[in-house]
């Protein structure tokens, strides 16, 4: 090992597959190159930590974050969307130098206030979830009755645009989608959101290529199957085919809408008068308080050094004085 190059000097027969930038000519010292030097390590620079818990994608994050200088602090803002094991998370977010600022979100375990109980994370609560977080965004900011959005979802590609006939008409809210690390396949359920929040009257830049019914090898897209999806279609047909194959399977997978006794044919009336609730009243309620936690076994109070004492004391004295005295 040569100390003073930070080099390392091996005979070539020792090394029976030595990389190419190595001396090939057999029996002559072979130089290889320590790549991973003092050097190497003195310039490392430590990536961000949510890159190295791999949580976040930098390279798209500043694609969508960063904004002209000459728009002078004009947010970019962002429909994140994200998916859990038994939730959905819909945030209207935009970035500033301290952190991220939530200015809306909408979640799917507040759909069963607007009649959907079941399912609260399969393609049609995710197109609501997306619609709830629209319609509750405009009526903050003023703009629900300017922008309604499609009323009546038939699938149909619609993007909110501003209208050509108004003079001095504010323009759309506009929002960039966020899927996070989530695969963005054809049909995936993050597209399902960004489907509701545009059909919510939110200008939110997308093309019909991810959505359910396009076909990529005639690159066509269907309408009807989309609509489907959005009031739950393909859920009413599964319980159909599980229903009458293997009633078993049928009862232990669709429990919930057994037991509030939902059939297949109701399903997509469910969804149409949640779309209209959710229109009528898109507004957050609080959430109720906790009742504060009473433990069974109350917990002792610690006693300082000087009660401590008092209370050994006192003890002793009570000992003493039923000590009979000669």
């Amino acid at each position: 090992i040569n100390a003073e190059y930070g080099a390392l000097f091996i005979h070539s027969s020792l090394i029976p597959s030595y990389p190419s930038f190595c001396s090939e000519k057999p029996g002559m010292p072979t130089f290889c190159k320590i790549i991973k030097n003092k050097a190497y390590f003195s310039r490392y620079q430590v990536k961000y930590r949510r890159r190295r818990e791999g949580k976040t994608d930098y390279a798209a994050r500043r694609k969508m974050i960063v904004q002209d200088k000459n728009k002078y602090n004009a947010p970019k803002y962002r429909l994140v969307v994200r998916f859990t094991n038994k939730d959905i998370i819909c945030q209207i977010m935009y970035s500033k130098i301290a952190g991220d600022v939530c200015m809306c979100a909408a979640y799917s375990h507040e759909l069963p206030r607007y009649g959907i109980k079941q399912g609260l994370t399969n393609y049609a609560a995710a197109y609501a979830t997306g619609l709830l977080v629209a319609r509750r965004c405009l009526s903050q900011i003023g703009l629900a009755d300017k922008y309604v959005g499609v009323e009546k979802p038939n699938g149909e590609h619609v993007l909110t645009k501003l209208p050509e006939d108004e003079e001095d008409y504010p323009r759309p809210f506009k929002v960039l989608l966020d899927v996070g690390l989530a695969r963005t396949t054809t049909g995936a359920r993050v597209f399902a959101a960004m489907k509701g929040a545009s059909d919510g009257g939110i200008f939110v830049p997308h093309k019909p290529s991810r959505l359910v019914g396009y076909d990529s090898e005639k690159n066509k897209f269907d309408p009807a199957v989309l609509r489907k999806y959005i009031f739950g279609g393909h859920v009413a047909a599964y319980m159909q085919l599980l229903k009458t194959k293997n009633p078993e399977k049928y009862a232990k997978q669709f429990s919930q809408y057994v037991k509030d006794n939902i059939q297949a044919d109701q399903i997509e009336k469910i969804y149409a008068a949640a779309h209209e609730a959710i229109r009528k009243d898109p507004k957050r309620v609080p959430a109720q308080p906790r009742e504060k936690y009473v433990p069974k076994v109350p917990k002792l109070k610690k006693l300082t050094y000087r009660q401590k004492k008092a209370r050994v004391f006192k003890k002793l004295s009570a000992m003493a004085a039923q000590v009979p005295q000669d």
